[in-house]
Formats: C-alpha cells, structure tokens, sequence
C-alpha cells in the first residue's frame, strides 16, 4: 500500500487503519472459536461481536466470511515470522539452518493455536479453496526468503518459494500430529526435508557442469532466462514478466 493510498505524506505518522484494527481484533477473538465451530461465519459472528466491531467494518475486513477469517489469521502469523526474523541471531548458521530454523519458528508460532491450524488445513483442502491455500504456503515461503535477504531476481526467486512452500507445507502436516517433546520430531523432519532439497540442488549443478547436459538444456535455459521476479518492471499485478532481449 502506498503512503498516498494511507492518506499520508511518508514523513508523517501513519493513521490507524480501521479495517486493519478491526481484522486484527477479530482475529484474536476468534480463536478460542475455531476449534469447534472452526473458520465459519458463525465464528466470525461471536468474533465480530465479542471483540466490539462494527458490522460494517467487518465486512469489508472479511468479504468472503469465514475463509477470509483464516486467511487473516495465516497473514498474521506471516508478519510476526518476518519481525521475529528480523531480530533473529542466524549469522552462525549455515544458510540451510537458516530456513529450517525459520520454518520451525513459523511452526512454533502455532503451538498453542494447533486445533485452528488443523481446521485451517481442512478448510483450505476443499478444491474451492485450495488456491487461497496455495497462496498463503506461498506467501510465507516468500516472508522467509524474503527476511533471511534472498535477492534473486531471476526464475530461481520462484523455485526457491515453490521448493519452500513444499518444505513448509509438509511440515505443517507433519507437526499437527507430533506429539514429542519440543516438537524435537518435527524439527528432525524439517531437517530430512531441507536436506533432500540440498541434494537435489547439488545434482542440478552436477549436471550444469556436465558439457552434455548443458548443451541439451541450452534451450529451455534460454527461456527461464527471460522469467523475471514480480517488482522489476510497473506492472505490480502479475507474477512475473517476459524480458527483451
């Protein structure tokens, strides 16, 4: 969102945003909800209620209702990983410590919200709403590269999320059903992902190096060349662009 969109100058304090306020609200008195009328409309009423909003400004917070009610909740979370990342101490790591350390982080988050995840999960499996679903593992595939300062500009700024969004996606799924002390199986978990994932990179440079093998991708390689990451033209809508040549 712009500074002139807020209806401020830059310089100048920000104003509050009442539709932001009022999600943020309905958010945190929805969740003692969810785990038994799950991500509903009729949760998103007692939340709307409950937390003294105005009707009208919850519906412009969450047109769609209650999936727009667990999409806010997932964005949420997303904005507390990038800030806790932000004061993290990772310098000692190596870099795939990094993203499992920040996988983690975003896991841990959840500890005490493990029914409304699990009904967030079923939620977005319902074909309807798997590409809001798809979106959100994205998004916080992005937050993570994003904050440990990933500045590809080229078709690996999309591998890398997608690659992470499988890593964090299978995580998730495996951490709702840990019941081990600290999660200690799921960090493993996330270990054997990431380090799957290493290896299939490794096996990619091998073949790179092979004159064979690149001769062969010389073509396609062409192509990716041209995939640009969203931000590096006007167009701000799309999820990349085509460059000339």
């Amino acid at each position: 969102m712009t500074d002139a969109e807020r209806g401020t100058g830059g310089d100048e304090a920000l104003e509050p945003d009442p539709v932001a306020e009022a999600r943020a609200k309905v958010v945190e008195a929805a969740l003692p909800h969810v785990a038994f009328d799950g991500w509903s409309d009729k949760t998103l009423s007692y939340a709307v209620e409950e937390a003294d909003v105005d009707p009208a400004i919850s519906r412009l917070a969450f047109p769609r209702g209650g999936v727009d009610l667990a999409l806010a909740y997932h964005y949420a979370c997303d904005d507390k990983l990038a800030e806790a990342l932000t004061h993290a101490d990772l310098l000692g790591l190596r870099f795939r410590d990094r993203i499992a350390h920040a996988v983690f982080m975003r896991l841990e988050m959840l500890s005490s919200d493990r029914e409304a995840v699990r009904r967030a999960a079923a939620l977005f499996a319902l074909p309807i709403y798997a590409p809001d679903g798809a979106r959100a593992i994205w998004h916080t595939a992005d937050t993570i590269w994003t904050a440990l300062g990933d500045d590809s500009r080229d078709y690996n700024w999309y591998t890398k999320r997608a690659t992470l969004s499988g890593v964090y996606s299978a995580s998730l799924l495996y951490w709702l059903g840990d019941e081990t002390l600290d999660m200690e199986a799921t960090r493993a978990f996330i270990r054997r992902r990431i380090d799957d994932v290493m290896q299939f990179e490794s096996v990619k440079a091998k073949v790179a190096q092979n004159p064979f093998a690149a001769a062969l991708l010389k073509g396609p390689q062409r192509i990716l060349d041209r995939v640009r990451a969203p931000g590096d033209s006007g167009v701000t809508d799309l999820p990349g662009r085509w460059r000339r040549r």
